[in-house]
């Protein structure tokens, strides 16, 4: 089977939908898929061109058995809605025209901005083959929750775009059980919609003895370093961070990861406020990430106080678990739910600086519960193992492309992948 897959983000960039799409890609070239991916030259998240690469009208590489089509895009840092926007449209314009001359027998196309998804969808009206959107972000909802956008004749716009994908899609993946149950309020068949969760790839995050070399070369030496890696975004609330950060023991370290829009800003309170015990380091690239993930104590996972993101699993919680590195989450909903489920970490109230303060001095100064919370987060990543999510998926674009193929039994699905009852 020929899979074209179209997504405005891609390795080398190391954010969470490159990294799923890649992992998922490999899985299926191993199946014996043939892939064939577009997407532009790697820019995310600074809005810089990354070195060995340039941003040509179409240019062709080939990563693990995958054959990767790279075209023009107006490149924009990740901040300020309009011009990101020109950045979203410029590639769904080019991807389309790309996809026309791509054989395929169907088209996935992935969000968390839905313009990747409107290519998919005229590239797969124009050559008369079944296309999937996978959804990882309940946009432009998102965008509105971190006051990116207000309420408006472009929102109103956005939003009748979103309802035209969903009603257009032959079937729909979403990441999380949150999100299907939205999409049904919209009025979208529960039948169309398959869950399949963020997981992780256990072969490339796991322990690798380079922690005491990483430690020493940081000044991190005994202390408590607490970690934050991925995007310094909107949506992300690091300042909350840096305001505890200054009220903890000084033995606790706080270790920033990444680049985003709201890094300048960060570092401007960090020098300002003369926060000690904190450090900023520039992103890496996503084989030097599990060695950062190794020096860690605990592993932060904060968003914005937003009834918004209640529905979101953000995938460095798999990640950081897969590490044995329990998790300190402030974010709701259902990724609370996982992480109390497995007991793979402590869940803070989103910008509570003093519930923050009590469940860090928790994980901290209870062994006995962090290495409960550590066994807890062993089951939790051998459950979202990606390569069985891979799988799930390939089977769920199987029956995309040929509707009488069954699905295995759900009994032997795994946890990633659930199908939700909604009243």
């Amino acid at each position: 089977m020929k899979i074209l897959f179209i997504t405005d983000n891609f390795p080398p960039e190391v954010n969470a939908p490159a990294t799923r799409t890649f992992d998922h890609c490999q899985e299926w070239v191993k199946k014996g898929m043939e892939v064939t991916v577009v997407t532009c030259a790697p820019n995310f998240p600074v809005g810089k061109v990354f070195k060995g690469y340039t941003n040509k009208w179409y240019q062709v590489e080939y990563m693990k058995g995958i054959k990767v089509i790279r075209v023009w895009s107006f490149i924009a840092a990740n901040k300020g809605s309009f011009i990101r926007i020109l950045d979203f449209i410029s590639f769904a314009i080019t991807s389309f025209i790309a996809s026309l001359f791509i054989k395929t027998d169907i088209i996935i196309a992935t969000s968390p901005q839905f313009f990747t998804a409107v290519s998919g969808c005229f590239a797969a009206f124009c050559k008369r083959k079944p296309w999937i959107m996978e959804v990882r972000d309940m946009w432009p909802e998102s965008i509105v929750a971190v006051g990116a956008m207000k309420p408006g004749f472009l929102l109103s716009c956005l939003e009748w775009v979103e309802l035209f994908l969903y009603r257009n899609a032959n079937t729909l993946v979403v990441l999380t059980d949150a999100f299907k149950k939205k999409i049904i309020q919209k009025g979208i068949a529960a039948r169309k919609i398959k869950v399949v969760k963020n997981g992780v790839n256990l072969k490339h995050f796991r322990p690798n003895g380079q922690k005491k070399n990483l430690l020493k070369s940081l000044h991190l030496e005994g202390k408590f370093v607490v970690g934050y890696i991925g995007t310094h975004g909107m949506a992300h609330q690091l300042a909350f961070i840096l305001d505890c950060a200054s009220s903890a023991n000084k033995d606790v370290h706080f270790l920033f990861l990444g680049e985003g829009a709201e890094k300048e800003k960060l570092l401007k309170k960090h020098r300002r406020e003369q926060i000690d015990n904190a450090t900023f380091l520039s992103a890496v690239s996503k084989e030097e990430i599990p060695n950062y993930i190794d020096i860690i104590d605990v592993a932060l996972v904060n968003l914005k106080k937003c009834d918004t993101f209640k529905s979101v699993i953000p995938s460095k919680i798999f990640e950081n678990a897969a590490m044995l590195k329990p998790i300190l989450l402030g974010v709701d909903g259902e990724s609370r739910g996982i992480i109390e489920s497995y007991q793979a970490g402590l869940f803070f109230e989103p910008e509570h600086k003093k519930d923050f303060l009590e469940k860090l001095h928790q994980l901290k100064n209870n062994r006995k519960l962090y290495a409960a919370l550590q066994l807890g987060c062993q089951r939790l990543s051998k459950d979202f193992d990606r390569r069985i999510l891979a799988d799930t998926m390939l089977q769920i674009i199987i029956t995309t492309v040929s509707p009488n193929t069954k699905l295995p039994d759900k009994k032997a699905l795994p946890v990633g992948y659930q199908e939700v009852s909604v009243p």
